[in-house]
Order: C-alpha cells, then sequence, then structure tokens
C-alpha cells in the first residue's frame, strides 16, 4: 500500500499548489475509479482549504470501452443534454478543476479506431465552450496522477503486479516532488521560479522561429506567432488566482505561428491517445501543415487524430525541456503524456492556449485566428526530445542563437 503522508501532501499539493482552490469556491474533481484514495484525500483537503462545494465526476475506463463496443455511432454522438447544463453549471459557478490521470494504456487497442474518433469529435463539440474556458485560463485547473495495476506492470513489467504499484507511486511521488521529508508547496514555489527565469530569458530573445535538429532525422523548423509569449509552471488565471496546471512540470512552451512550421520531425517516446500507443512515428510539415506521416503502431490511430478537423494536422504548442531533467533521469517510460512530455521537447498537435500570445486570454478566438492561432478539437502533446537535440533560434534581426546543445538549454 502507497504512505498514508505521501498521499495526502500529494492531495494538499494539488489543493493548494495545483489548482490553488479559493475559500468559498466551488471544485470539480475529475478522475476514474482506479484513484479513490487520492480522490478522496484531495476532496477532504479541498474542504480544509475553504471549499464550498466539492463535486466528484466518475468514470470507469472498461465501461467506457463497453460504450464504444456496443453503441451504435449515432447513440455515441448522441451527447445528453445533462452533461452540456453540468458543464455550464460549473463555468457560471466559477470552479476550479482538479483532474486525476490513470490511464490503462491499450485498453481500447481492439476498438473501431472510427467510432472512437466519431465519439470524441461529438463530445468536444458539445462541450467545446468548457475546454475553450479551461484553456483560456478562465478558471484554475490542474492535472496530478494515481497508479492502477494494469498500468504500473506495463511501466515495469518485471515487478510482481504489487511491486509494480508501489514502484509507480514512489516514481509519481518523486516527479512531483513530494517526499516524507521536503515541504512540497516550499519546493514548488521554488521550481516555479527557474522555470519563471527560463520564460524571461526565451521572451527577451523574441525568436523568429527555432530550428530543430538531431541524428535521428528530425530537421525541423518552428515559426513562433507574432508577439508569442513563453510560459512554463504556474500562470495566472482570469480571477487572479495564482495555479499550476500540471504536476508535475518542466516545461517551458509558446505558440507556434500555424503556417509557419516545415520539415520532418520524429517521435521519441510512444503517444497514448484514446487507448492505442502510437509509436515509431514521423510527421512531415509544409506550410504548417502534416502532408505525410507514417507509425510503424497504432497508424489508424494516428490517421484519426490528424483526421479529426482541420486544426489536427497543425500545431499549437511547442515546449522546450532540457534532457537532463528529474522526470528525464529517472529513465521511466511512463507511458503518460503528464509525465513522458514533461522528459522530453514535445510539441501538439491540435489547439493552442490562448495565453501564450499577448493579451490572448483576452481576445475572441476568431481574432486570434487571423494572426495565426490554431484552433481544433483537440490538443494531442508527443514528445520529440533527444540528448544529442540541438536548436537554435533566429532572432528577427537575424541574429542565430544556440538554445540547446546535447539535448539541454545553453541560454
Amino acid at each position: 500500500m502507497p504512505n498514508k503522508e505521501l498521499i495526502n501532501k500529494l492531495a494538499k499539493l494539488a489543493v493548494l499548489v495545483g489548482a490553488n482552490v479559493q475559500k468559498g469556491q466551488e471544485v470539480v474533481i475529475r478522475t476514474t475509479t482506479e484513484t479513490k484514495e487520492l480522490a478522496r484525500e484531495i476532496a477532504e483537503e479541498a474542504y480544509l482549504a475553504g471549499a464550498r462545494k466539492v463535486n466528484v465526476q466518475w468514470s470507469d475506463d472498461y465501461v467506457s470501452k463497453s460504450s464504444l463496443k456496443h453503441m451504435t455511432v449515432s447513440d455515441l454522438e448522441s451527447i445528453s443534454p445533462w452533461l452540456i447544463d453540468q458543464y455550464h453549471e460549473y463555468v457560471n459557478a466559477g470552479a476550479c478543476f482538479i483532474s486525476i490521470t490513470s490511464p490503462i494504456p491499450g485498453l481500447n487497442g481492439d476498438v473501431d479506431p472510427i467510432k472512437a474518433q466519431k465519439s470524441g469529435i461529438a463530445l468536444n463539440k458539445a462541450v467545446g465552450f468548457f475546454r475553450e474556458h479551461l484553456m483560456g485560463n478562465k478558471a484554475q485547473w490542474t492535472i496530478v496522477a494515481a497508479p492502477n495495476a494494469v498500468w504500473a506492470k506495463q511501466v515495469f513489467p518485471k515487478l510482481s503486479e504489487e511491486d509494480a504499484v508501489e514502484a509507480l507511486w514512489n516514481a509519481i511521488f518523486d516527479a512531483s516532488r513530494v517526499t516524507l521529508e521536503n515541504n512540497p508547496i516550499k519546493d514548488w514555489e521554488e521550481h516555479n521560479a527557474v522555470l519563471l527565469k527560463h520564460n524571461k530569458v526565451l521572451n527577451n530573445y523574441n525568436f523568429k522561429h527555432l530550428h530543430f535538429k538531431n541524428n535521428l532525422g528530425t530537421d525541423l523548423i518552428v515559426e513562433l506567432v507574432k508577439d508569442h509569449v513563453w510560459a512554463g509552471g504556474g500562470e495566472h488565471a482570469t480571477n487572479g488566482a495564482y495555479f499550476n496546471p500540471n504536476i508535475p512540470t518542466e516545461e517551458t512552451f509558446t505558440m507556434p505561428y500555424k503556417w509557419g512550421t516545415r520539415g520532418k520531425v520524429f517521435a521519441t517516446k510512444p503517444l497514448n491517445y484514446q487507448g492505442k500507443l502510437i509509436d515509431n512515428f514521423w510527421l512531415e510539415f509544409k506550410d504548417g501543415k502534416v502532408v505525410d506521416y507514417d507509425a510503424k503502431q497504432e497508424k489508424s490511430a494516428l490517421d484519426n487524430l490528424l483526421d479529426t478537423d482541420e486544426g489536427s494536422r497543425y500545431i499549437g504548442e511547442i515546449a522546450l525541456i532540457s534532457h537532463v531533467s528529474p522526470i528525464s533521469n529517472t529513465n521511466i517510460l511512463f507511458l503518460n503524456t503528464l509525465f513522458d512530455e514533461n522528459a522530453s521537447c514535445h510539441m501538439a498537435l491540435g489547439r493552442a492556449y490562448p495565453m501564450n500570445v499577448k493579451n490572448g486570454v483576452n481576445t475572441p478566438i476568431s481574432e486570434l485566428e487571423k494572426i495565426g492561432y490554431n484552433n481544433s478539437l483537440v490538443h494531442s502533446d508527443f514528445m520529440f526530445g533527444s540528448e544529442d537535440m540541438e536548436i537554435t533560434g533566429l532572432t528577427h534581426d537575424g541574429k542565430e542563437i544556440k538554445v540547446f546543445e546535447k539535448g539541454n538549454f545553453v541560454i
């Protein structure tokens, strides 16, 4: 069994640093049936922090799989009005959101990918206002993780199920900067300060584009949107509360110019998308759009991701992370984007974050699209960083600045 004190520390971190629950605020915990221990602790800590009301949205990946297998496409695309009303109610109440991820990688490997795609598109369209609400930082939100036996055995296949779960708990605690000896809240204050320094240096350079190269074959230029803003670590919601969207996080990220990515990129870690593990894949871009691609594993899932809508073939985020970093140094492949993206430079296919351009959170999406903001129903991160990654930034006055050498920051 995981250490009770460590679970309590992680729960408190999620409430006080992750979502930064305000007194009198409503809290929504979104999670699966795999995570009840942590969910209960988070609910208790939220009330102790002064939450007015805590709602828990439970889901179950096995039930979801059964629905995908047995329901018709028409029924899967029919979203109940009460579900949409529920999200409207949360938004109108000014609630904050704490998600607990506990994936079961590969669970949907035998599910019809078309049904999964159409179901996901229908839901995303129905509650698109909610995604826009969160990605525009109109409320505090955060994501933390808890293990389950299937996930743990995939991460640690040589261990018994019990030992694998304990090992994954320990890996999650370590990556989240939670130990028996430390004060996680203080450590996160210091960690945020380091990330803010990275953001400041990159913002001062105001690069026109970044050029990525490694020996795997990545040779990619990513143009950045005018007046882009590098962010990472803590952020301010529009209500003034300072929160951390991801626990853990090591990234500093910004907004690409929608039509300015060109070249080829090779993924360095698998992408878990809709319960399918896409692996050994590459993408080729021209004028910002994916024009060619391939994958040795679950290519059909990659097909569906890229064909979600017009924006899913363009990128909405580019993130920099040194190869020498706490999560990368564990040499653990978590099979979970929350962790694996923080071990490697990554980019996201799909929707961009409005905060990554000056005055973006106060600008209508339709206006942001005119300056190169990518809008989409999806936002799927994949990792392409490596120990030999070289990154060169080009300034607007034509100067080339080395940003990364041998996989690490040098500025």
